[in-house]
């Protein structure tokens, strides 16, 4: 007996006739679970360099963040009588995850990785729908609502390794300093007051953290901030695997901090008592992290390269705005989320023409 008997037979076109089919016509092989594990690939290396500069602390907050995230979602799937196993196994929960405990300072308490996850998975995600479907990248709506809850845990976070008493300004680097936590530079720069003006006051204004030696400090880790924040070379290295792996747009990045660099450079040159340098702005702060692993995501960011574009440029001149003129030191996951809105505008607009479209005005000539 044959098995297959009631198995519809698979036609595939030859060529002698024409194929009316509906989209997708393009298709890969790759899953959502193996994409996902390539990003996770990538983030081994920020997250590795946050381990390294506060101690096992920061890798049981990327742990716990990602468990959180992992049953939030798949209590969310019961819940609402969705697959639980295999909307879970997809990874992007892990993603979310992982990503989010990176946004985080390494001593904050337990329970703002299980609200930050309730944020990103139940708020940001699968309100509307689950992957795919959300306008926000849910990593990113949980840090700005626990960045508006809770700005003195988000702001703050313990001495890295390497910042002793040898470090380079480090009095002043410290204030306000208790004897676990440090202030962050960019919060050091907000609470500064800014001076207007090119005279000498002003050009000093920002000597004690923005110095070329303490720029090179800044580059390599040894700065307070968030665990995924603090090492720029392995953020850089872990754009290299996802560009590799071409699971992002590199305009992004480049464009997004790019922008930054030209606007807060321009400031800076006419009035540098308003706000450091453009390679302070530059290495200090979430913005490369955000930039490589935030900005990027594939269901919230825009389709063409000409959007892209557009997107990131929209991130680096809010980003830029928040920093220097706004309440908030960062200014990267108001700009991402602010962005994310106008995505279906921006892809509209940026659309690619059709071949042999005519225009209707053309048309009618």
């Amino acid at each position: 007996m044959d098995e297959n008997k009631n198995t519809p037979e698979i036609m595939l076109p030859t060529g002698e006739s024409l194929v009316v089919s509906s989209s997708p016509h393009l298709s890969s092989s790759d899953r959502t679970s193996y994409i996902m594990g390539k990003v996770l690939l990538a983030l081994i290396f920020p997250a590795a360099a946050g381990i390294w500069y506060f101690g096992w602390r920061a890798a049981w907050v990327i742990f716990l963040t990602a468990v959180f995230c992992i049953g939030a979602e798949a209590l969310w799937c019961k819940v609402a009588g969705k697959p639980v196993k295999a909307t879970v196994l997809d990874g992007s929960a892990a993603v979310t995850g992982v990503i989010l405990g990176l946004n985080m300072p390494p001593e904050v308490p337990f329970y703002v990785p299980l609200l930050g996850a309730i944020l990103a998975i139940w708020i940001g995600k699968q309100v509307f729908g689950g992957l795919g479907y959300n306008p926000f990248n849910p990593a990113v709506v949980a840090r700005v609502g626990l960045l508006i809850a809770l700005p003195g845990i988000m702001t703050l976070s313990p001495v890295p390794r390497g910042m002793d008493q040898n470090y380079p300004n480090v009095k002043e680097f410290r204030t306000p300093v208790d004897a676990v936590t440090c202030a962050t530079p960019l919060s050091i720069v907000s609470a500064s007051p800014k001076i207007k003006g090119n005279d000498y006051y002003a050009q000093k204004n920002f000597e004690k953290v923005d110095t070329p030696a303490l720029v090179k400090e800044y580059f390599l880790g040894c700065k307070g901030g968030s665990i995924g924040e603090v090492c720029i070379p392995a953020i850089l290295l872990g754009a290299l695997v996802l560009i590799g792996f071409n699971l992002i747009n590199w305009r992004v990045p480049v464009c997004y901090a790019g922008t930054v660099a030209i606007i807060t450079g321009i400031v800076n040159y006419f009035c540098p008592g308003v706000t450091p340098s453009p390679l302070f702005h530059l290495v200090t702060g979430g913005l490369m992290f955000a930039a490589v692993f935030m900005a990027t995501d594939m269901v919230t960011c825009p389709i063409t390269g000409t959007g892209c574009v557009i997107f990131a440029f929209g991130c680096g001149v809010i980003t830029s705005v928040i920093r220097i003129w706004g309440n908030y030191p960062e200014g990267v996951s108001f700009a991402i989320l602010f962005m994310n809105a106008l995505v279906p505008l921006i892809d509209k607009w940026s659309r690619h023409r059709p071949f042999g479209y005519r225009h209707r005005k053309e048309a009618a000539k």
